[in-house]
């Protein structure tokens, strides 16, 4: 049987918001679209078979760690990162270019070899060149695959930004030549260039004479306020191509995903639903909850009243404030699986109103509520 190619086509617009829908062979994803991070063949705290009940339609998984433990063969053996971890939902694969900056203490870039780095596990030195890493991604199976680039730290000096940039485009073009003809996949670009317009502008118009599948924002999340993210964003929304999914990495809170839908963005991920699930932070339609706080001991009503999935209001904050303060470890899997069902909560009511084109009235009633 042949497989289905990969394919995206926008449905409604309200403005620069949009909604679409990305076909893979695995089932579509309806966009905007926020992916569950499973960094490690695994959403921290929570079965796939709960993600998938949040509505969840994607996930995300991570090169550098899979890389690492443990390791491209023994998944390659069952079969896959599907077979791997019980996961019939599409999964997009990042490259692995962001760790090499945020983990690893000693690493070298060099321009033909890769990144040359040690594991931050346990000192091995690895290699991760464009074309390692595009075999990686492969042998996962990946329905989603990023390219190789190069992600640097926040920094105002120009010529390094510029230079990165350049780096990052050669790796690009690298990547995609590895890809190869898989059309039941996708590939996506990421434009580079910091906060410096100019640069973010070149990337992109580099990146569009490569034709890739998608189009990914990289270099942000690294410690820019959310006006210099969102600056950068107004600078090539009107330049992003609008027959290609708009993918925004590592971003972010729901006024952070609010803004950037605003913009023109279909695809987000980040830790913090489950980072912030595991710490005791909850999401909700009322604003941000510190489960551990004190004054939750005396409070018997749920975490949510509107949440009505997978029984999570049987849980008083309470019972939750307990959980968390005798580290009892079902405190971080509620909590956890809460957030990632509000976060798919919030992208539903997200493609509901830029379909009715009320988005407009929806962004300003809640960009600064959560």
């Amino acid at each position: 049987m042949a497989l289905k190619n990969f394919a995206f086509k926008v449905l409604n617009k309200d403005k620069y918001a949009r909604t679409g829908v990305i076909e893979t062979q695995r089932g579509n994803i309806h966009t905007p679209a926020f992916m569950p991070v499973g960094t490690q063949a695994t959403v921290k705290a929570c079965r796939i078979e709960d993600i998938k009940k949040t509505g969840s339609e994607i996930i995300l998984g991570n090169t550098y760690h899979l890389m690492i433990r443990p390791g491209i063969e023994r998944i390659k053996r069952v079969g896959g990162l599907h077979k791997f971890m019980n996961c019939d939902l599409p999964i997009l694969t990042d490259s692995g270019g962001f760790q090499v900056m945020s983990l690893s203490k000693l690493n070298k870039i060099d321009r033909e070899k890769g990144a040359i780095f040690n594991s931050h596990v346990d000192g091995k030195k690895f290699y991760l060149s464009p074309e390692e890493s595009i075999r990686i991604q492969l042998g996962l199976n990946s329905d989603i695959v990023m390219i190789m680039d190069e992600c640097p730290k926040k920094t105002d000096d120009y010529n390094l930004i510029k230079e990165s940039m350049d780096l990052s485009l050669y790796w690009a073009k690298r990547s995609k030549k590895a890809f190869g003809k898989n059309s039941h996949k996708g590939i996506f670009g990421i434009i580079q260039g910091g906060l410096f317009n100019d640069l973010r502008i070149k990337s992109l118009k580099e990146l569009l004479k490569m034709d890739f599948d998608g189009y990914a924002v990289g270099g942000l999340a690294v410690g820019e306020s959310q006006k210099e993210m969102f600056s950068v964003l107004d600078g090539i929304k009107d330049a992003l191509p609008q027959n290609k999914p708009h993918y925004l990495m590592g971003v972010g809170t729901p006024s952070d995903i609010l803004g950037a839908v605003k913009r023109g963005i279909d695809m987000f991920d980040c830790v913090l639903p489950t980072r912030s699930g595991r710490t005791g932070l909850a999401f909700t339609w009322e604003g941000r909850i510190n489960i551990k706080n004190n004054k939750y001991q005396n409070d018997d009503t749920p975490l949510d009243k509107k949440c009505k999935n997978l029984d999570l209001n049987k849980y008083s904050k309470n019972y939750l404030n307990h959980l968390f303060n005798t580290n009892e470890i079902l405190g971080s899997m509620l909590l956890t699986l809460h957030n990632i069902n509000f976060y798919q909560e919030l992208m539903t009511l997200i493609r509901k109103n830029i379909t009715e084109g009320t988005f407009g009235e929806f962004y300003n009633k809640y960009k600064d509520k959560l």
